[in-house]
């Protein structure tokens, strides 16, 4: 399976006979599956099938539909005559009449210009033809959706791939780093320790203790061994595909701690460096993933 962006445009235009469809989606960034339909009235009933049809593209992402409809057609509409209506219209201006005494010169046009009296009502639709249509054309726009966040969904799992391959090498230097750290320090206090006692001679024993104990609180073993263990569950979950950005997102919280625990750790410029660089990376990791479906 591929890696998705939640990131994405699709479109369709679709004539069917004198009726033309066209749906536009834009999506984006959600915790969630959200969609936002706009489409005309007369089609609202369709809207819970438009979701589901949507639902089997996007599984997250704030979605923004717009449905649009043209009819070319010559019998969109027929003129309604209300005889009710009109019937009320013309007693009422009889009674004015009487009541004002006043001259009655209502005519039809006058009567036909008031409101409701003639109306346009639009035809009943057949809905499993138009469903049929609007259907064709929401997957087709769905469809171009789908291969938009893909392309892009792509791009996104190359540079997190390459940013791991970046933090492998740097958790490597830190691993590296540590025997010389310990080595420098305990050619430091063999240097302090004949300085301070001259010709006295040294306790080996005493210097090893030292050593241990400073070894000890500077260790980054477990750390590195969790955090290279992330960086290979991160690069198994990208190859593997899918739906995994909730998953990274928690692996780069995990990355993060393991970071923090090393810098915290360090006692050590370059070991401080590198650290940061590990933050950095992992930093531009999690901004990457939030893109991720």
């Amino acid at each position: 399976m591929m890696i998705k962006s939640m990131t994405g445009f699709g479109r369709c235009e679709y004539l069917s006979g004198s009726r033309k469809f066209t749906i536009e989606i834009r999506s984006v960034n959600h915790r969630y599956f959200d969609v936002n339909i706009k489409m005309p009235k007369k089609f609202s009933f369709f809207e819970s099938a438009i979701r589901g049809e949507v639902k089997s593209f996007v599984q997250r992402g704030k979605l923004d539909l717009f449905v649009n409809y043209e009819d070319f057609s010559q019998e969109t509409a027929a003129l309604k005559y209300n005889e009710d209506l009109a019937a009320e219209y013309l007693d009422g201006f009889r009674r004015m009449a009487e009541h004002f005494q006043i001259r009655d010169d209502i005519t039809a046009s006058v009567l036909g210009r008031c409101p409701e009296v003639f109306s346009m009502e639009e035809q009943d639709i057949d809905e499993e033809e138009f469903w049929a249509a609007l259907q064709h054309t929401l997957r087709e726009a769905c469809s171009e959706l789908s291969a938009a966040r893909e392309k892009e969904g792509e791009a996104l799992k190359t540079d997190i791939l390459d940013k791991l391959m970046k933090m492998d090498e740097n958790i490597t230097l830190v691993e590296q780093r540590y025997p010389q750290i310990v080595a420098e320090y305990r050619q430091k206090l063999e240097d302090k320790v004949k300085e301070l006692l001259a010709d006295t001679q040294i306790e080996e024993s005493r210097i090893a203790s030292e050593v241990v104990i400073y070894s000890d609180k500077i260790c980054t073993d477990e750390e590195t061994v969790r955090l290279r263990s992330h960086v290979s569950t991160m690069r198994a979950e990208l190859i593997r595909g899918g739906a995994v950005g909730r998953k990274l997102d928690f692996i780069a919280q995990e990355m993060n701690r393991e970071a923090n625990t090393i810098l915290s750790k360090a006692n050590d410029l370059e070991t401080s460096n590198i650290a940061i660089d590990l933050k950095t990376d992992i930093e531009k990791i999690r901004e990457q993933i939030q893109n991720i479906e």
